[in-house]
């Protein structure tokens, strides 16, 4: 294949997706209009969407590219079955977006006291942190791979894939589940 075919291939497998993501980022704009009426209630709700959103990608497309790589070697399969290198990948990207949730958590609440500014308490941030993590992370392991093995075992590259999904996905159950999340801690709180 030459070079003019090679970009061809990218731009068609890419192209379509790049769209589905526009569409879902201007959907998470429109959640994100719904959660500013929270900010009242938990001051400095604000300051921790970015940086959810961020670490979702980079999380999320580290596994991305475990599994393209993974696709394109021959060493996993692209289906739903015991693999110990798919699982490994899947438990470690699982550990580290509940994790980085409650570090979010605690570093914006840490950040808001110290430059003096007003924050919720750091236990409703830690509560909106771990139920939109817990609940963005399974949805975006099983959406990405579904969505890979998809692509995979239709042709596409996987590689041209896993940018605009993670981001996708991310943005839009990260947004989502933090609007349930923020429901659910002022219920509780």
């Amino acid at each position: 294949m030459d070079v003019r075919e090679e970009v061809a291939s990218i731009y068609r497998e890419s192209l379509p997706v790049l769209l589905v993501a526009l569409g879902g980022g201007l959907f998470s704009g429109l959640i994100l209009e719904e959660l500013l009426a929270s900010v009242g209630r938990f001051p400095g709700l604000l300051v921790m969407v970015p940086v959810f959103l961020a670490t979702r990608g980079n999380v999320y497309g580290a596994l991305g590219g475990r599994i393209s790589s993974g696709l394109h070697q021959g060493l996993i399969e692209p289906r739903f079955q015991w693999d110990e290198r798919l699982v490994n990948a899947v438990v470690a990207s699982f550990i580290n977006g509940i994790g980085i949730s409650a570090v979010i958590a605690l570093l914006s609440w840490s950040a808001l006291t110290l430059l003096g500014r007003s924050a919720a308490h750091p236990l409703e941030f830690l509560g909106i942190m771990l139920i939109a993590g817990t609940l963005t992370s399974a949805v975006l392991i099983v959406g990405l791979l579904t969505l890979l093995f998809v692509g995979y075992t239709r042709g596409y590259d996987p590689d041209n894939l896993v940018g605009p999904i993670v981001t996708t996905l991310g943005d839009v159950f990260g947004m989502a589940f933090l609007l349930v999340a923020v429901g659910v801690i002022e219920v509780v709180a």
